[in-house]
Formats: structure tokens, sequence, C-alpha cells
């Protein structure tokens, strides 16, 4: 309703309408001079006159601020903000802010997939005026963003912090696994666990028998399909078979172990996308200029706490008055 508020206007007129009475008034002569007068028939006027004008006053407001709620309305309150992505290095975050001319400006901590899209999300909150500096490593997005508004992004390009992926291997051929998780190379650090536990991500079940029911992973690569009922009507994509099961997801392929670097790193790589998930790829320091192809989604209602309790206090007076009047 954002755009066609303007047409619940007309409901004002309502209590407008109820509030203006037609009095009847009669017109007569004073008694000293009716014999003097010309015999006439009684006159009578129709006159408007208010009737109870504070509760009117607060019936209009009543349906004022229910017309706002519903129409939801933003106004452009923010000026100057930086938006700096979490873990960030402060240090540098105050020298590339001080060096913008943005030391005194507002200061929004997000995390860094959520930076451009809280920003376009609430484009409309800025005034016309106001700068925006987005601060931090940013993954870059599927397409380039589009903005309404001018949007300067800067990257701090710092190392990726490095992340520990635990790996339990059950198998009388674990130095062969163990020689190519070796060969992992990025951020990711494979630690080899004797035993499962709570952090164990994938477990390496390459034996005859089934595993205990109570042991848990998120991923399991599995050699034997017949320890694992759930694998017997699995679907298969380039020889991987793959299913769900009570114990976590299940992978199977019949050349496992792999035997050459080239398979090895393929299932390396099939675990970062398929199982992991991509790595990011950080944008780069850039300026977007406005666009004007570029429209802000509608507001999400930043106003209607407000507007509502606005309402529910007009209301309660409306209610109090009128049962007064009727008193």
């Amino acid at each position: 309703m954002n755009a066609l508020w303007w047409l619940a206007l007309p409901v004002l007129i309502l209590p407008i309408w109820w509030h203006r009475k037609k009095r009847v008034q009669n017109q007569a002569a004073p008694m000293a001079t009716a014999r003097f007068l010309p015999r006439t028939e009684p006159r009578q006027t129709r006159v408007w006159r208010w009737s109870n004008p504070l509760l009117l006053l607060v019936r209009c407001l009543l349906l004022l601020a229910l017309i706002a709620w519903l129409a939801d309305p933003v106004y452009p309150w923010r000026g100057d903000t930086v938006v700096v992505t979490q873990g960030a290095d402060p240090a540098w975050v105050e020298r590339e802010a001080t060096q913008a001319g943005l030391a005194n400006a507002e200061r929004v901590t997000l995390p860094a997939a959520q930076a451009l899209g809280w920003v376009h999300t609430h484009e409309r909150e800025w005034r016309s005026d106001a700068r925006l500096l987005v601060l931090g490593d940013v993954p870059m997005p599927a397409a380039r963003p589009a903005f309404g508004r001018a949007v300067e992004v800067r990257a701090q390009a710092a190392t990726p912090a490095r992340v520990e992926r635990h790996v339990h291997i059950a198998s009388e051929r674990a130095a062969e696994w163990r020689r190519m998780f070796i060969a992992q190379g990025g951020p990711e650090k494979i630690v080899i666990d004797d035993t499962p536990g709570a952090a164990t991500s994938l477990i390496v079940w390459d034996r005859a028998a089934a595993p205990p029911a109570s042991l848990r992973a998120s991923l399991w690569w599995v050699t034997n399909p017949s320890a694992f009922p759930e694998l017997a009507k699995a679907p298969a994509l380039d020889g991987l078979r793959y299913a769900d099961s009570a114990r976590g997801r299940l992978w199977h392929h019949a050349d496992w172990p792999p035997q050459d670097p080239d398979a090895a790193r393929a299932l390396l790589d099939d675990w970062q996308q398929l199982h992991v998930g991509p790595r990011p790829f950080m944008m780069a320091s850039q300026a977007f200029t406005a666009s004007g192809a570029a429209d802000a989604p509608e507001p999400g209602g930043a106003l209607r706490g407000v507007l509502l309790a606005v309402l529910a206090a007009l209301f309660v007076l409306e209610r109090s008055l009128t049962h007064a009047r009727r008193r």
C-alpha cells in the first residue's frame, strides 16, 4: 500500500460528517414589534454546528495513524555511514575512515556476507547528501551490485584464517588416505583424529563391518556399500553414490581410495565444493556510482512499531472520550 496510501485519505470525511449535525432554528420577531409586522408563516433555517470537537480531532488522528501504519512510510534520516565487516582490523578501519573524511560518521558492524545486501535493503533511509563507505573483506556476489546512490567499498585483503577440519580414518589402508589429506592445500588444515569426536566432520569408513550405531559425522566416505543399507538404491553422479542416513550423509565410489594425484585432487575438490562449500572470493576495492535502474526494495516496517503504539494510545483515548460523552 506504500504507493497508494493517498487513496485512503477520503475516509477522513466520515468523522467530519458525523460531527457536523444539522440544527433547526426558528426565526421569530420580538414581541414588542410583532403587532406592527404583517402576518407571516414561521420560518425555519438549518445550520451546521460542530459537535464534540475534541472527539472529532482524536478520531481524525486515529484514522491518520491507521493510514500511516498501513502505508509503512520511510523517511531519510541516516547521514554519513561507515559499514564495517566483522573481523576487520580496528586500526585499519580507523585509518581508512579518517582518510575518507568519515572519522565521525555512524558505524554499523555486520557480517561480511550481509554487508552489501544490508546497504541495498536500507537504501531509502539515507539522505541524498549522505556518504556511504564499506570497509572490510566482502565476498564477491554472483552479479555486480547496483545501488541507487554512490557506495565505496575498500577491501583489507587480509590473509584467510586457517580452518581446521577433523577427519577420522577407519581403514587398514590408512597410510594411503593420509597421503591424500596431507596434500590438501589452501587455508584448510586437515587434522587426523585417532578417535572420532564431536569436532569430527568426516569419517572414512574403509572396512567391511558396519560402524557402531552411536557413531555420527556430517559426512562419511564409504568403501563397502553393503554395510550401509541406505546406499542400496542411492542415486549416482559420475560414479559417486550418495545418500542420507541417521549417521550422516554417505558417499561411496568403487575406485576408493584414489590411486593417482588427479583422482585424489578431484575427490578433495568435490568435498570442498559439494559439502563444505566453495571458498569465498573477496571483492576488490571499488566505487559504485548511483544507478537509475537500481530499485531499492520496499521498506521493512522500520516505523511500524512506533505507529502501532500511537494507534493503540489514540484508540484508548477515543473510547474514553466516547464513553464520557454518553454519560
